[in-house]
């Protein structure tokens, strides 16, 4: 990996990680905002992944944006646990928060093993894993509000 691949890298981690202090905000707006930018993130890491995988980019950094993908996962949880509606959040995620949290953690721990398999194998392996471990339809279809 190169060293500028690897500042990316580390500056991303770095934003990730300190996006939890941003949901210590009183002001619900601040709380959907800062739920957008995980779940954008998450949506941005995904496609940049895909483009990787249909050969439309060069993928030598998928390890490292199967890195981004986890650690942000690893944090979506976190951004929903105030009971703070709006945004493109149903109020179902709250009312079934056993059934969301289930899915937002097996989401988390998906994408840790998925960016465990690009690091060691590259993107030829981590394609199979691709679909198994981003279960997004399913949770976005229950509680996530229909895009207008």
């Amino acid at each position: 990996m190169s060293r500028l691949t690897q500042f990316a890298a580390g500056i991303a981690v770095a934003a990730l990680a300190a996006l939890p202090l941003a949901a210590q905000a009183s002001d619900p707006t601040d709380i959907i905002d800062y739920r957008k930018h995980v779940m954008k993130t998450l949506g941005e890491q995904t496609a940049m992944m895909n483009a990787m995988l249909q050969k439309k980019v060069p993928d030598e950094n998928f390890a490292v944006h199967a890195q981004v993908l986890a650690i942000a996962a690893s944090t979506a949880l976190m951004a929903f646990k105030e009971n703070v509606e709006g945004g493109e959040a149903k109020p179902d995620v709250w009312a079934k928060w056993p059934d969301f949290e289930k899915r937002m953690k097996e989401l988390a721990a998906n994408t840790a093993e998925l960016a465990t398999v690009a690091k060691a194998g590259g993107a030829a392996a981590a394609a199979p894993k691709m679909a198994g471990a981003l279960t997004c339809r399913g949770c976005h279809e229950t509680y996530r509000l229909q895009k207008k």
